[in-house]
């Protein structure tokens, strides 16, 4: 762990560079960080970085790779949200150097947060031991096959999903599935495949208004399709990993 001067205060960085309290950010501060990485910050730098924060102050989560440069293409053109462009920006890689000076967590995809989860599981005996959330404790029969869920409800094994089993899924939690309900699922799943993230219920709405319009991404009209929550029930029977961040909020 290193230090850094702010002000009148020194601040703690963590070994790999990030800060070690998210409030001690300034944007003095990032000038400093970014100085000692050999960037000036400039506009365009802050564009993205501010983007970065905006994000995360909103989801509780940082944007991925690709959600960040959509956000960038939208605001400031695609030229601006392009590999080239962000690499002569951030030298070290956008999301890692880039959330390091807007003072934001790493963002991961779903499946690199499941990596990481089974490394410190096989790593720490006492950890492998204990049951987690998203532990598999269910399994049930579907078509002659075991099928394996965690606690949360989710699929343990994506490549499991097909249609009937959404319905199966569905009944559990006593949803009887309509052309509503899956218009939700096959954008959850879309979404997913697409950014490598199953969404939170923000997000969702977000994208489904921009893609599908207002009437379809209603909050009322998608809590009552999914009572238990359009993030976290819909991603469960869409075959997904559960959402990042504030999922239903």
């Amino acid at each position: 762990m290193s230090n850094i001067h702010s002000e009148s205060n020194i601040v703690e960085l963590r070994a790999d560079g990030y800060l070690k309290n998210m409030n001690d950010w300034t944007p003095e501060l990032a000038e400093k960080i970014a100085l000692k990485e050999g960037i000036t910050l400039t506009e365009q730098h802050w564009d993205v970085l501010n983007i970065m924060r905006e994000y995360y102050a909103e989801y509780n989560t940082s944007p991925i790779l690709k959600l960040l440069r959509r956000e960038l293409a939208m605001q400031y053109g695609k030229e601006r949200a392009t590999l080239a462009s962000l690499d002569a920006l951030f030298p070290n890689g956008v999301q890692t150097q880039g959330s390091r000076l807007a003072g934001v967590p790493l963002a991961q995809l779903d499946v690199e947060l499941e990596q990481e989860h089974r490394v410190q599981s096989v790593q720490g005996t006492n950890a492998a031991a204990k049951s987690r959330q998203d532990d598999v404790n269910d399994t049930f029969d579907f078509n002659g096959k075991t099928i394996h869920v965690y606690a949360s409800g989710n699929l343990s094994s994506l490549e499991d999903w097909n249609e009937d089993l959404a319905d199966v899924l569905a009944k559990k939690e006593n949803i009887e599935l309509t052309d509503e309900h899956w218009k939700v699922i096959h954008f959850l799943r879309k979404f997913y495949f697409q950014y490598g993230i199953a969404p939170m219920v923000k997000v969702l709405i977000k994208h489904m208004s921009e893609e599908l319009g207002q009437d379809s991404a209603k909050r009322s009209k998608l809590y009552a399709l999914f009572p238990g929550g359009p993030a976290r029930q819909g991603s469960r029977i869409a075959g997904l990993p559960s959402p990042q961040g504030c999922i239903d909020d």
